[in-house]
């Protein structure tokens, strides 16, 4: 079963249970969202609420292929010393649910994991980001949009490391796009 979620021109967005073929449209995204969660038989948790203005919730990853979880010893410092505004938890593996200043999100994750790599040596490398095709605010530098491309950096940093590519690999890359 899938859920899919689009954004429409109009700033509406449409949701729909391709199992049944249920689908929604609304100005709330989470009313949508919702919506298709009941209709999945599924339980639906809304939202936490917004942060203050200079903070960023995110939640960063320590995402391996070999199974280590949770207790492994590696983040025994890290559970007892996390950064300050973050949280370790369980999610099958290590991660932390984070609230950190920055001027933007990508500013906070970028520190966050600076700090872990330099208090802990241990490289956060997701941001558990499911589905990250999915863009619904595409229009907002600090929204899910932002956490996707946070996520697919770290991701394919990572990624990049483990085939024995190094930053100047992947900044050559970055670089051969134009971006500014």
């Amino acid at each position: 079963m899938g859920l899919h979620f689009h954004r429409n021109p109009d700033g509406t967005t449409t949701g729909r249970n391709e199992a049944n073929g249920f689908t929604v449209t609304h100005a709330d995204e989470e009313e949508v969202k919702r919506q298709l969660y009941e209709d999945a038989g599924w339980e639906y948790t809304p939202p936490p609420p917004p942060v203050p203005s200079g903070l960023h919730r995110f939640s960063l990853v320590h995402d391996e292929f070999r199974a280590s979880g949770f207790g492994d010893e590696r983040y025994a410092g890290l559970r007892a010393r996390p950064p300050e505004g973050c949280v370790p938890v369980d999610w099958g593996c290590f991660a932390l649910e984070c609230v950190r200043p920055g001027k933007t999100l990508m500013d906070a994750v970028a520190g966050t994991v600076a700090e872990v790599r330099r208090e802990h040596g241990l490289v956060m490398n997701s941001l558990g980001v499911e589905k990250p095709q999915e863009w619904f605010d595409a229009d907002n530098k600090n929204g899910y949009a932002a956490k996707t491309v946070a996520h697919l950096v770290l991701m394919a940093a990572d990624r990049a490391r483990l085939l024995g590519y190094g930053r100047k690999d992947v900044v050559r890359l970055l670089d051969a796009t134009g971006i500014e």
